[in-house]
């Protein structure tokens, strides 16, 4: 992209490298969420809203939600729990065909490298097609 190219951020550089063995690792866990999403009827072709979460510090945080539009993806909310942890819950419009699945995986786990996040996970209603 030649937007804004003053942020310093990953303009122009390719993206990190995620290791084989963390992509297979989240792959085995994405395929767990995939059948029971399947189970439920789901059309995986229907583009809905996916979402996913990150944890991390605050300004960690902070730059990844200014940077989120660029990624593709929208702020939907930050939560904090009991804890104290807090996580940003960030959403697309998608498929949720294993293709579409790994790609969104794999840039989760880019954005766990370039932002020193902790990636969470990513959820999805199960779209049937019926009204």
């Amino acid at each position: 992209g030649n937007r804004r190219g003053n942020k310093g951020g990953g303009e122009g550089r390719p993206p990190p490298e995620v290791s084989p063995a963390r992509r297979e690792e989240e792959w085995a866990g994405d395929k767990d969420v995939l059948a029971g999403v399947r189970e439920k009827g789901d059309r995986p072709e229907i583009v809905r809203a996916v979402d996913v979460s990150f944890r991390g510090t605050e300004p960690a945080l902070d730059r990844l939600e200014e940077d989120a539009e660029e990624l593709g993806f929208e702020v939907i909310e930050r939560e904090e729990d009991e804890e104290g942890e807090v996580s940003l819950f960030l959403g697309r419009e998608q498929t949720s065909d294993d293709d579409a699945i790994r790609a969104l995986t794999l840039k989760c786990l880019q954005i766990e490298l370039i932002y020193d996040v902790e990636y969470d996970g990513w959820g999805c209603t199960a779209e049937d097609g019926a009204e």
